[in-house]
């Protein structure tokens, strides 16, 4: 029975998690948005606090931030093949897609096509839905509507690939400079299901890939490896979201000659135009080296980092955000949280959608949807590709 009820588990987090892999649009933040549609909204498989500290600990880690909330929650419904399940039916999605479509998506101009423009609209419709729950929940007083406002205003003005960290730092700060006499009454506690053991192992593996492979790259002359190692410290090094890791594969692959330049600006351009996280652009790029082996070496290699990182830490984290000490503390990084999401949904979410009234209109439309309505989001994001796709038609 017990066997059972796992792989029903299992089943569930796949289904779940492959639908928000197909629809979810927009960028990390966007993402979030969509997680705590599904997750904490509708199903219920963490409260709304617990969420937030997850997504607070995945903003301090490198790697793809809403990624490694998707495989946070994975293990907490599933234990660490829950959190693999749920990173491979978000993922694998727009990796199939980016492999796929490799060589026939190079040189075509997605980012007009109409239908992507609707999925932009409909990504300013979850993100607003996603700042009013959790706004109502982690800024209820004052005090911490003031550092959400801190965490916005720093984060417009001071657009850097550290800027968020430093943010959440500084919160932290003033959250437990603000709150260290408060008497919680939330005693929500969250059950990781990994031992402390097996965290320091997943982290004592990220640290020494991070300095094993350069060197078995030097003394190898092995492509595989070169790749693997390259697409890696990129994976690894990387603070800030998926757009900050650009830089690093065009400096990785196309002075080395694996791709051109052109090659590598058509990929981008497909990246933008699938769902899932940005960083499935290392699948196209891999793609394009070395066919679809290549894609799926990319795409494990460049996530790998955040796997190990998000397993590594959490067996820690429970204790830690209970901890009364760093209770105010989490406070105020929850609050910066809500800043930093307002923040992202005026830039890059708002000003790259909402181009004209009827854009705005057309997204007061979806967001009625999804909130007063209380349709499905797959039924939103169908709804606003086919909108953004009648409306550039019309």
């Amino acid at each position: 029975m017990k066997t059972t009820r796992k792989i029903k588990t299992l089943v569930e987090i796949l289904l779940i998690s492959t639908r928000l892999g197909f629809t979810s649009f927009g960028g990390p933040m966007a993402h979030l948005g969509y997680f705590h549609e599904e997750y904490i909204r509708r199903r219920k498989w963490m409260d709304e606090k617990s969420y937030a500290d997850l997504v607070a600990l995945c903003q301090f880690l490198p790697g793809p931030a809403s990624s490694q909330v998707g495989i946070g929650i994975g293990i907490i419904r599933g234990g660490v093949l829950g959190g693999i399940v749920s990173f491979l039916g978000f993922t694998f999605p727009s990796v199939i897609a980016l492999i796929l479509f490799a060589r026939i998506l190079q040189g075509s101009d997605m980012a007009d096509a109409g239908w992507i423009h609707g999925l932009k609209i409909v990504a300013v419709a979850v993100v607003a839905h996603a700042i009013l729950g959790m706004a109502k929940k982690l800024t209820p007083d004052l005090k911490r509507k003031a550092v959400a406002l801190f965490a916005l205003v720093i984060t417009l003005i001071w657009q850097t690939a550290f800027s968020q960290a430093g943010v959440i730092l500084l919160s932290a700060l003033i959250g437990f400079l603000l709150y260290r006499d408060y008497a919680a009454d939330d005693d929500s506690r969250v059950a990781f299901p990994i031992s402390r053991r097996f965290g320091m192992i997943c982290l004592s593996i990220f640290f020494g890939l991070l300095i094993l492979l350069p060197i078995c790259r030097e003394l190898s002359t092995f492509e595989w490896i070169a790749l693997f190692d390259s697409f890696y410290r990129s994976g690894s090094l990387v603070f800030g979201g998926g757009h900050v890791v650009l830089p690093l594969l065009e400096r990785e692959f196309v002075p080395t000659g694996w791709l051109t330049e052109e090659q590598f600006l058509a990929g981008y351009g497909a990246a933008q135009a699938v769902p899932g996280p940005l960083f499935t652009f290392a699948a196209f790029i891999g793609a394009v080296i070395n066919g679809w082996r290549g894609g799926v070496l990319a795409t494990v290699a460049i996530f790998l980092p955040a796997l190990l990182l998000i397993i590594g830490t959490l067996p820690f984290w429970d204790s830690l955000r209970r901890n009364p000490k760093i209770k105010g503390a989490l406070m105020g990084v929850n609050a910066a949280v809500v800043g930093i999401l307002i923040a992202a949904f005026y830039h890059p979410i708002w000003t790259s959608s909402i181009l004209v009234p009827a854009d705005f209109a057309f997204a007061a439309i979806l967001f009625s949807m999804l909130v007063f309505w209380k349709l499905p989001p797959w039924i939103v994001v169908i709804t606003g590709a086919l909108g953004g796709f009648l409306m550039r038609m019309i």
